[in-house]
């Protein structure tokens, strides 16, 4: 479910960061921090969860920045990374996969970060499935993760709640990017990198904005989108929920473009993202009804179960 942004509509700088250089005023322990959480945040921790089950927890390191004194351990900064990579994530989705479905190692994680002002967790309503615990990264965690540079070089973080609806659909994404990237690693992929919906439509609505008097032309239209590795379908460019891009077994850079369906689409929703080459995802319960506006299209496309 793709948000309906327009060309004009750019990012708030204050909520997203990508490859940012950190503050020449921040202490050396810093480098130590970005190496850990960098090594960490290259493939997400839950396909390797850390079997800790009677071992003792890692000790905290004391970290200065701005001012602050934080007190975490590498899991923690890699939970922060997750949450930064997809704005939100549902506590049980990070519960499965970041902490291999291990209450009680995820809880203080939570709680520290929590109490440290560098994580939110809400309770947000949702009309299917009634509430949901999300969390998010405050501005000081989403400050910590840029001065550091804990995400790796290039991975744009975001932080803060969005509106409801868009928020569980950002916190789907973290489930449905867990499923193709254990596809993706299975076949030697490495090296993976987020790319949300938000940073796809900024460059592009960048580059359209360039075009002035020629942005109705198909020719240029057209080399914009193969710019950026998406196509023209029916006078639009059709933007992706969510590219994983990564390095193949043979070290070439590849991608994969995916896209979260809903129930609530229609017969030119589904036309449009099978046209542009998406891989589609759906909830259990919207698989049957969106196979049958499939049939009646008569559209081949396979529809993946989360």
């Amino acid at each position: 479910m793709s948000r309906g942004y327009q060309p004009e509509e750019h990012l708030d700088p204050r909520v997203t960061s990508e490859g940012r250089k950190p503050n020449a005023s921040a202490p050396s322990n810093t480098d130590e921090v970005r190496e850990q959480a960098s090594n960490n945040a290259s493939q997400s921790p839950s396909r390797e969860p850390e079997r800790q089950g009677t071992r003792t927890p890692e000790t905290r390191t004391v970290h200065e920045l701005r001012g602050r004194t934080y007190r975490l351990r590498s899991s923690e900064i890699a939970t922060m990374v997750e949450l930064g990579k997809f704005r939100v994530v549902a506590k049980e989705d990070l519960s499965e996969f970041a902490y291999g479905s291990n209450d009680d190692r995820m809880r203080p994680d939570v709680e520290n970060l929590v109490r440290q002002g560098l994580v939110e967790m809400k309770s947000i309503p949702q009309e299917e499935t009634g509430s949901r615990q999300l969390l998010t990264l405050t501005k000081n965690g989403h400050r910590f993760l840029t001065q550091t540079q804990s995400a790796g070089k290039g991975q744009a973080l975001y932080h803060g709640f969005t509106k409801p609806r868009e928020a569980h659909h950002d916190a789907d994404l973290y489930r449905l990017y867990q499923k193709a990237a254990a596809k993706i690693e299975g076949e030697g992929g490495r090296n993976l990198r987020v790319v949300l919906d938000y940073e796809l439509k900024k460059r592009l609505y960048h580059d359209l904005a360039k075009l002035s008097d020629d942005r109705n032309s198909a020719d240029s239209k057209r080399a914009i989108a193969d710019r950026h590795g998406l196509r023209v379908v029916r006078g639009k460019i059709p933007v992706p929920d969510v590219r994983i891009e990564y390095e193949t077994q043979d070290g070439e850079r590849a991608r994969v473009d995916l896209e979260l369906a809903t129930g609530h689409y229609r017969g030119r929703n589904l036309t449009e993202k099978v046209g542009a080459g998406f891989s589609l995802y759906a909830h259990a319960d919207d698989v049957s009804k969106l196979k049958r506006i499939l049939d009646q299209r008569e559209l081949t496309a396979e529809i993946l179960s989360l």
